[in-house]
């Protein structure tokens, strides 16, 4: 796992992948919830139940190179199949694409489990 990470950076790198991170999930949560509410269940509805899940992960910073990818696949998945607008599934791809290839930054679960240690001695 620790391959996927170039770097964990820290300071205002950090923070800006930090606010990135916290946007997508944000913003994945939000039209993930108004597209499932008030519908009865059907698997047409299972790329924006994924999409809310990744963004739990994604806010938290857990395999964020992973969940970043598969938000960038089903978010051009959503477009592509979509009836109406594919602005907003656009951006999110965008938004998953950019965190798969960056990274979780220094403030992230993945930064946590996986990032560089110091020792101390």
């Amino acid at each position: 796992m620790r391959s996927l990470f170039s770097t964990f950076p820290n300071g205002w790198p950090g923070v800006g992948l930090l606010l990135q991170r916290m946007l997508t999930a944000i913003l994945l949560l939000r039209f993930g919830v108004m597209d499932l509410t008030g519908k009865a269940f059907s698997a047409a509805m299972m790329p924006q139940v994924i999409g809310v899940f990744a963004g739990v992960f994604l806010l938290v910073g857990l395999c964020t190179p992973v969940i970043g990818g598969l938000v960038a696949a089903i978010e051009l998945w959503i477009a592509m199949t979509q009836v109406g607008d594919p602005r907003i599934p656009i951006l999110l791809a965008c938004l998953g694409g950019t965190a798969a290839m960056i990274g979780p930054g220094a403030w992230s679960i993945d930064a946590r489990l996986f990032g560089r240690k110091r020792i101390d001695i």
